[in-house]
């Protein structure tokens, strides 16, 4: 993330010198074509200056745009943050060399270089070009207007079926698969059917090695039991990845019976960070009762197993199991002088063990548990027989101070938010998070709860909304300050809500390109967004702030000739700015998601689509507003327009 931050920046980096040393060059050649006497250093700083003030309030708008990237939280803020504050150190740094490093280089540079010459042919045919088509377009102000609410209306109408996630699919060549089978398989079992899976896995072509671990090791940090197997693969990165990962996932579906999935660390560290789960979607059901939030939870795994593009779907294990119930006689135990505990720490050492020492030996740590035989412990009437010791030294069966007897017990009992609660799980296949959850939720709506019982969505779309919600509710603040910063930039409120109205248009250029990469928006693609309109208010007040140069110190008198000599002035600068980072963005675009570059290719495709039409607008949309509605109504009469 921290590259994908400069490789953003490099745009605005490039584009600070560029500004300047355009400016300069453009001053030298005009005093050169004067015959002016005036000291080159003298003319290269009051060029450097002439453009100071616009350059601040566009890297202080930058900074701004960015801002909200930093108010995110959880594991989205630990993704983009990095990016955040490489971009913001980067344009800041660029702002401190192009106030004193660059005006430097260009007097040390261009102290007697041949300004005299004749410029770029190509860069003087784009401006005769850009001219002519600007003097037709700034005619009326109608085709700037329906061009705008064209592009804005045609944004609006797409965003809402543009899918959602949180991130998008990870491609690691990682990969772990979760093998749970029913509470009290035995050991044996569990590893029985995780061999015969690892054999299988293994003669894949494509696998380049295996691992495995059935239950728990000793201080282990997940608490599971003998029934949870976990295998880990590595495919080779010459083998096809797409066609080695759908043979692994036909050899897992080949294990009925049992919960499995197979995922990426990646993906699988985030989901059980968010919610404690494996599983995109999660549907947390709290309530007082267990037998009736399994029951609710069967009713749900039921209503959404009919919804497309699921996967995984499964409700938690929470079952009956049996267990050994032993119940203390007080009175009969006392005849043998015997205390309830006493009872119950005998009758758990001998059916279950304890741990009473270890061995270390060759680094490893041997547990020593104090167990009786297992013939003694092999059936309830067994277990009756079991002897205890008394104070007096003799001994006593079990069943004299205490019933014995077997009980349904649940396996697990989950608690959050002081209330017991069960999750029903899934996954997405095919189809984009949030469309999935917008079925999840009308499924949701059809289920009734009793009273004290309530379903909660949680998971990735959870997470999602949440980012999403804070960081265009920040987003908003920032506009606000940008919407101040126009206003000292230009001092003129007109000219603020005039920019500040326009630049929404810049964001549909990534709005379709995100239509065109997948159609889905994952949070990168949103902070493409706040990147986008940065950029476009940047390109923004650049433009307008020369305006307001050439009519105020240059005497250029407001009107067409005007907005047509600056926008023409302007025109290298923004062309190069979009070029750089266009083609900074290109291999993030064309390379594609490939892994390790998930989360900023969709951020790259918005932002490139965004620097098309944010490079229009300020080309000819721009010039145009400001020539009609930049000062009050008045007439004028434009180049080639009959009266």
């Amino acid at each position: 993330m921290i590259l994908a931050g400069l490789v953003i920046a490099l745009g605005e980096v490039v584009d600070d010198a560029i500004i300047d040393v355009e400016n300069i060059t453009r001053r030298l050649r005009l005093a050169t074509q004067e015959g002016s006497t005036r000291p080159t250093a003298l003319i290269i700083l009051e060029a450097s200056l002439e453009v100071r003030s616009a350059i601040v309030f566009a890297t202080l708008i930058m900074v701004l745009a960015v801002s909200p990237i930093f108010f995110l939280q959880g594991v989205t803020g630990s993704f983009f943050q990095p990016l955040a504050t490489t971009y913001a150190v980067a344009v800041l740094a660029s702002l401190v060399v192009a106030l004193t490093v660059t005006p430097a280089l260009a007097l040390i540079l261009l102290w007697r270089a041949p300004l005299h010459r004749r410029g770029s042919p190509l860069v003087g045919w784009l401006q005769r070009g850009y001219q002519w088509v600007l003097g037709h377009v700034i005619r009326s102000l109608r085709p700037a207007l329906v061009t705008v609410s064209t592009l804005m209306l045609a944004g609006a109408a797409i965003f809402p079926f543009l899918g959602e996630s949180l991130f998008p699919e990870f491609h690691e060549r990682d990969f772990l698969m979760h093998w749970v089978s029913a509470p009290g398989t035995s050991a044996d079992e569990a590893v029985r059917i995780t061999t015969a899976a690892s054999r299988e896995l293994r003669q894949l072509p494509g696998v380049r090695n295996f691992g495995s671990h059935v239950g728990r090791a000793v201080a282990g940090e997940e608490v599971v039991g003998v029934n949870f197997a976990e295998n880990w693969i590595s495919i080779d990165p010459k083998a096809d990845y797409h066609a080695t990962v759908d043979a692994v996932n036909e050899v897992v579906a080949g294990y009925p019976g049992l919960f499995r999935n197979v995922e990426t660390y990646l993906n699988e560290r985030i989901e059980e960070v968010l919610v404690g789960s494996s599983d995109a979607i999660v549907i947390r059901i709290f309530g007082p009762d267990l037998a009736t939030l399994r029951a609710k939870a069967e009713e749900v795994r039921s209503a959404l197993s009919t919804i497309p593009g699921t996967q995984d779907l499964h409700t938690e294990l929470q079952v009956e199991i049996p267990h050994i119930a032993v119940h203390v006689d007080l009175a009969r135990a006392e005849r043998y002088g015997l205390k309830p505990g006493d009872v119950r720490r005998a009758a758990a050492t001998l059916v279950a063990g304890t741990e009473v020492s270890d061995i270390h030996k060759d680094g490893k740590v041997y547990d020593i548990i104090m167990w009786s035989t297992p013939e003694t412990r092999n059936s309830v009437s067994s277990i009756r027989e079991l002897l205890i010791d008394t104070p007096s030294g003799a001994h006593v069966r079990l069943q004299e101070v205490a019933d014995v007897s077997v009980l349904a017990t649940p396996n697990l009992i989950q608690r959050e938010a002081n209330s017991r609660r069960i999750d029903v799980s899934l996954n997405t296949d095919g189809r984009d998070l949030g469309a999935v959850v917008a079925d999840v939720r009308a499924k949701l709506a059809q289920v009734s709860f009793p009273l004290e019982y309530h379903a909660e969505l949680l998971g990735e779309y959870a997470e999602r909304q949440a980012a999403q919600g804070r960081l265009l509710g920040f987003a908003l603040a920032a506009l606000a300050g940008i919407f101040l910063l126009l206003q000292a930039a230009f001092g003129s409120w007109r000219l603020a809500g005039l920019l500040l109205v326009s630049l929404p248009m810049a964001l549909v250029g990534g709005v379709l390109a995100s239509l065109a990469g997948g159609g889905v928006l994952s949070i990168g693609s949103l902070v493409g967004f706040v990147t986008v309109l940065g950029i476009a208010a940047r390109n923004g007040i650049m433009l307008i702030n020369h305006y307001q140069h050439l009519e105020r110190v240059e005497g250029v008198p407001f009107g067409p000739e005007l907005v047509l000599r600056g926008a023409r002035e302007r025109l290298s600068p923004i062309l190069m700015t979009s070029l750089a980072a266009g083609l900074a963005l290109m291999p993030l675009v064309v390379g594609g998601d490939v892994p390790g570059h998930e989360i900023e290719h969709p951020m790259a495709v918005v932002i490139l689509g965004g620097l098309v039409t944010s490079t229009l607008l300020n080309l000819l949309v721009m010039p145009t507003l400001y020539l009609h509605l930049a000062r009050r109504p008045f007439s004028m009469r434009i180049p080639g327009r009959a009266r």
